[in-house]
């Protein structure tokens, strides 16, 4: 469905994107992720054809997309503030597209209530825009998207004025509603959760360049760098001098299980001999009164039925340790842990 061939953007002598390729296959979505300025933004316009790069190309449906304007591009596009009209009522603002098309009356009427159904707004349609929620006005503007029947349906931040619960259930939908209608999707976000949860493939981005593609399970089980997997909101990273399998690293010695290419080697074999930035997840930071390691609780981060402990080993960079909330020690109080597992990350 979608190409992207060695895509180049120049703003003077700063690269927003430095020779990017991507493709997304028909009925697949696809999240990129990255931190603002990372070139995600600027990927999406160039795609919308909103920016013209400066070196590349962008294929829809094998079709070359040079000089091709946004509306002849057949692409859909939602924004964060969603830009709806406030003069036009709810049915108004859905039909835009249609009657930008002439498509007739009658044709017209019908796709919207449809797609008012579809989104969970059956009776809105004479409804101001004013009077509408911000959940509401989400929904909306996915309608409006949809009308034109885009082969390729594209989202900048959608979700990111809504608050977190919200945001939560309605990720969770919009995914059901985009695989339930087949629709290619490209998403933008710098929230991972919504990332994670939306996509079959998670595109993440750093400085105008790809940084990591896979699915979310890859990605987060396999981050592709130090940059990468504190981008996901890994703490415990550290280079370590890896020897026969055993990681020396600013908090002692740990076991290293996996090669630091992401895939694990036959059993019995460790990661070649050499330095790399290792990472050890909160969970195998285990609290232990024989543990080799003394610490301090510094401050807890509550999620759920789990506390995140931030601690402040006698020597070493703090470190975060996972742990249930009936067994979570206070701040201040004095703990020893041990580190379990370390994993091996590429350079």
């Amino acid at each position: 469905m979608l190409r992207i061939e060695h895509v180049t953007v120049s703003f003077g002598a700063h690269r927003a994107l430095d020779d990017v390729s991507l493709a997304v296959a028909d009925h697949e979505i696809v999240s990129v992720l990255g931190p603002s300025g990372s070139g995600k933004s600027t990927l999406l316009r160039v795609v919308a054809g909103l920016q013209n790069p400066s070196a590349g190309s962008v294929f829809l449906a094998d079709r070359n997309q040079h000089g091709v304007p946004p509306h002849r591009r057949g692409v859909g596009l939602m924004f964060q503030d969603h830009a709806l009209f406030p003069q036009k009522d709810v049915a108004g603002n859905v039909a835009f597209g249609l009657r930008m098309r002439r498509e007739p009356r009658h044709r017209i009427a019908g796709k919207v209530a449809g797609l008012l159904s579809l989104v969970g707004l059956p009776d809105a349609g004479p409804r101001p825009i004013a009077e509408l929620s911000g959940g509401e006005q989400q929904r909306i503007a996915l309608a409006r998207a949809l009308a034109p029947e885009p082969r390729l349906l594209m989202l900048d931040e959608p979700l990111g004025q809504l608050d977190r619960t919200l945001r939560e259930r309605l990720v969770t939908e919009l995914r059901q509603l985009f695989v339930r209608l087949g629709t290619t999707v490209l998403a933008v976000t710098h929230d991972q959760g919504e990332a994670f949860a939306l996509a079959d493939r998670v595109v993440i981005m750093r400085d105008g360049r790809i940084a990591q593609d896979g699915s979310p399970q890859d990605v987060w089980q396999h981050p592709g760098s130090e940059f990468v997997a504190r981008f996901l909101g890994f703490a415990n990273v550290a280079r370590a001098k890896i020897t026969a399998g055993v990681a020396h690293t600013p908090w002692g010695p740990v076991a290293v299980p996996g090669a630091p290419d992401g895939e694990h080697p036959p059993d019995g074999e460790h990661p070649a001999d050499g330095e790399y930035p290792v990472l050890i997840r909160p969970g195998d930071v285990r609290l232990d009164p024989d543990g080799p390691i003394d610490a301090t609780v510094a401050a807890r981060t509550f999620r759920g039925d789990q506390v995140t402990l931030h601690l402040t080993p006698e020597s070493g960079p703090p470190i975060e340790c996972s742990v249930p909330l009936d067994s979570a020690p206070s701040p201040g109080e004095g703990v020893r842990v041990c580190l379990t597992t370390a994993q091996a990350l590429p350079e």
